[in-house]
């Protein structure tokens, strides 16, 4: 599954945790790479090319959940 697909299970119209805010803000960003289950790929757009800034560590930690499944 792709880490764009996991963040939808996540996502709510209230701000509840980092991954809630995380995927509102990727659902809101028409570029973000949906189809993408490379962390190096994800991690580098959200530091480079993201129109909205995501602290990276907490990026982290939210991968490591996706990988849990």
């Amino acid at each position: 599954m792709p880490f764009y697909t996991f963040l939808m299970k996540h996502r709510s119209p209230i701000e509840i945790d980092d991954v809630t805010r995380l995927a509102n803000l990727a659902f809101r960003d028409s570029l973000f790479p949906k189809q993408s289950k490379n962390f190096d790929e994800v991690s580098t757009y959200l530091e480079t090319q993201a129109p909205f800034y995501y602290n990276l560590a907490l990026f982290d930690e939210i991968w490591e959940k996706y990988l849990e499944g």
